[in-house]
């Protein structure tokens, strides 16, 4: 019997199948490794793809504007326009996965702006992605993404909120593009002409003051409005004015847009009245004539008297005055009173052209009106300065500007003559521009008698506020038309100023194309309709803006009033104004 014994492997072969597993672990590991990298790889380059040539969500149809634009403040820092991070919900049609008919009936729920029909004509266009809603409140995008459905998208996005609504809306401007320009920019307004200041990186932390005082520019938007209403008027336009700064603290144009929602709004709302229209703004000329006639040493004498017994006639055309007024000789403080187009025209042509048209330019009139809008209009001035040219324009017939150069001129009267630009930033204490002086301080005190005159005895009465000493002048003139003039239509106007025995403010009023009232007596002109405008406006604002309300105060006319006929004894005027 033989016995097998088995004899071991030898050692060295063992250690090469170590080495052979050792090698196929590697090779293994590296492919391994290869393959992840190759993984890795393809996620790169899929996101620097979707970089270069993806849409981000909320920006695939419309150029979307990343700066943050500064905020828009009020004098006592009350926001009027602000950027916020608002939300916006889109859909990426081709990326629905439900059934689109029911989705959009869940849509239409969800979001009532729209119906389901609008919604599904939305979830299958052919775009790669379209909006659903650009104004969308975090509660409004927890509802919607609860529906589940991976084509619709939310992002957030920087949106230029208005706070006060239609407040101020003509100062203010808005922003957006434009169907030339699809970039996200001021289009208007304070917007415009601040657009690089507001979009500047360096200065995104810094708002912008205005002049404007939110609660005057309330008070007057609500007067202006309820008077538009009232006289059924096409227009209204309104202002408040510093004397001493050129700020302007209030400047209402009606009708009026909101700038948070521009769809649907007309190109009357969207047109600034205060800057861009021009009128020819009658019988408020008057002052600026007597200014010039004092001023150039051609009236020395308020008691000096000018033939108004009957119309003057000049050439071809008559200037006259309104039935009821007195027909007799009248002194300067009387012809205001009265506003007397034919008195006015006897000292206009005394006067002459050089100097009435150089005072015209001084007060501005020449240019567009001095503010930082781009929105201006420039005067409409006479092309030929004939006799009656002279005459007429005297009176605020034949010259059309915006109520704005009226307003200044009007400050430039009462502030003791010197002119300033007017402006919508807020002006520091002592930093008001110098200006140039265009009346002397004696002219600009013997205006604040004679407008204060106005509202004590004349047509300006309604717009006298007790304590507060107003002084202005109303204004009716026909409405420019086709070349020439309605019949039908009148601009009226009221522009005043307060306290005159300090003055401080100007305020005015106008509206295009009012209508008589049974309370007016049938009467459109500015005694009845723009003139109360103004007194209510002072009477709201007048303690809100410094200035207390005193009935023992006033200017002093005790030199003047003994030359008035009407303070004898003869009733005030009725209030009706010329044409």
């Amino acid at each position: 019997m033989s016995t097998l014994v088995a004899r071991p492997l030898p050692a060295r072969r063992s250690s090469d199948q170590r080495h052979a597993l050792v090698a196929v672990a590697h090779v293994r590991l590296m492919m391994l490794m290869l393959l992840i990298g190759a993984g890795f790889l393809l996620v790169i380059v899929r996101i620097a793809l979707l970089g270069l040539l993806g849409s981000p969500a909320g920006a695939a149809t419309l150029t979307v504007n990343p700066v943050v634009r500064a905020d828009i403040l009020d004098r006592n820092g009350q926001p009027l326009a602000r950027t916020i991070e608002a939300w916006t919900i889109g859909v990426r049609p081709a990326e629905l996965l439900g059934d689109r008919q029911a989705l959009a009936e869940r849509l239409a729920a969800a979001m009532p702006e729209h119906d389901s029909a609008w919604y599904l004509q939305r979830l299958t266009m052919k775009a790669k992605f379209t909006y659903l809603d650009k104004h969308a409140s975090p509660a409004m995008v927890n509802q919607i993404h609860a529906l589940g459905e991976p084509g619709i998208v939310f992002a957030r996005e920087p949106e230029r909120l208005y706070p006060q609504s239609t407040m101020a809306a003509h100062a203010l401007g808005y922003i957006g593009p434009t169907a030339t320009d699809p970039n996200i920019m001021g289009r208007a307004g304070i917007e415009r002409a601040f657009d690089a200041r507001l979009t500047d990186p360096r200065h995104r932390g810094e708002p912008i003051s205005l002049s404007i005082d939110a609660r005057v520019q309330t008070a007057m938007e609500s007067e202006l409005g309820r008077a538009m209403v009232t006289f059924q008027a096409k227009a209204a336009t309104g202002l408040v004015l510093d004397v001493h700064t050129g700020e302007v603290l209030a400047m209402v144009s009606l009708p009026v847009y909101n700038p948070n929602k521009l769809t649907g709004t007309t190109s009357d709302a969207l047109r600034n009245n205060v800057t861009q229209s021009v009128y020819e703004l009658g019988s408020t000329f008057k002052p600026i004539t007597m200014a010039t006639a004092i001023q150039s040493g051609t009236i020395t004498s308020m008691a000096r008297r000018f033939d108004a017994t009957a119309p003057l006639k000049v050439g071809g055309f008559t200037i006259h005055d309104e039935r009821g007024d007195p027909k007799r000789w009248l002194n300067i403080p009387e012809t205001l009173i009265y506003s007397s187009n034919v008195a006015t025209a006897r000292i206009a042509d005394e006067l002459g052209k050089d100097k009435l048209s150089a005072m015209f330019t001084g007060m501005g009139f020449g240019e567009r009106p001095s503010i930082e809008l781009r929105e201006r209009a420039g005067p409409i001035w006479p092309r030929y300065w004939g006799r009656t040219t002279v005459m007429t324009t005297a009176y605020g017939h034949g010259i059309a500007v915006t109520p704005l150069h009226l307003a200044n001129a009007y400050a430039t009267m009462v502030n003791g003559g010197i002119w300033r630009p007017t402006t919508l930033l807020k002006v520091a204490p002592g930093q008001a521009p110098a200006g140039r002086r265009v009346l002397s301080e004696a002219t600009s005190a013997r205006m604040r008698q004679l407008l204060r005159l106005v509202c004590l005895y004349g047509t300006g009465r309604k717009g006298d506020a007790p304590g507060y000493r107003v002084g202005g002048k109303t204004g009716t003139a026909e409405a420019a038309s086709n070349g020439g003039y309605d019949h039908h239509r009148n601009v009226a106007t009221f522009v005043a100023a307060f306290p005159m025995d300090a003055p401080r403010y100007v305020v005015l009023a106008m509206l295009d194309s009012p209508e008589g009232t049974r309370e007016t007596g049938g009467w459109k002109t500015a005694a009845w309709n723009a003139a109360p405008v103004v007194g209510r406006v002072i009477a709201r604002t007048g303690s809100i803006l410094g200035v207390m309300p005193d009935t023992r105060r006033d200017v002093d006319i005790s030199d003047l009033r003994p030359m008035l006929t009407l303070v004898a004894g003869a009733t005030p005027p009725s209030g009706a104004e010329e044409q």
